[in-house]
């Protein structure tokens, strides 16, 4: 195993940390759905995106769909969260993590009466904000503009059978 390249050339340091306190308002308000945007692309240089994402009671979430170019992990942080590892439908608690790398199947979803909260990494950093901003939109106008924003933004849905798991 060897580490990547230098990519810092100094020999001192460099004054260049980015703090975040806990009390700083969500950057996107969704209904009950709360995403508060912690690292972005642009503020770690495209190394990864960190988000933690506030979800209501019964809060929907993305169906099953991959990504080509970035790795995405989800971590809990309170409450329970219906991950989809690609084969089956997994409850994940305070603590629990999921790694699913670039071309995995996966989903995720809060089903129960209670808040959630979660932890979202992608690696290498992806421009995800717009996405995170304007799915919404994109799926109500349908058609050719959500196909093209969808790959786009490097997310790939695929159909689902009535429980929820992928065909394939």
């Amino acid at each position: 195993m060897s580490y990547p390249e230098p990519r810092y050339l100094g020999d001192n340091g460099a004054v260049s940390a980015a703090f975040r306190p806990a009390d700083t308002p969500p950057d996107l308000v969704r209904g009950a759905n709360r995403t508060h945007y912690l690292a972005t692309h642009a503020t770690t240089g495209g190394d990864f995106g960190l988000y933690r994402v506030d979800m209501g009671p019964h809060a929907p979430g993305p169906g099953t769909h991959f990504h080509r170019t970035i790795s995405e992990s989800f971590f809990v942080l309170s409450g329970s969260v219906r991950l989809y590892d690609g084969e089956r439908w997994l409850t994940g608690g305070a603590g629990d993590f999921l790694y699913v790398p670039p071309g995995g199947l996966h989903a995720f979803h809060n089903d129960t009466g209670d808040p959630a909260s979660m932890l979202m990494l992608f690696a290498p950093g992806a421009p995800r904000e717009e996405y995170f901003e304007q799915v919404a939109e994109k799926a109500r106008c349908g058609g050719q503009e959500f196909a093209d924003f969808l790959v786009r933004h490097d997310s790939y849905f695929v159909e689902e059978e009535p429980d929820g798991t992928a065909r394939g």
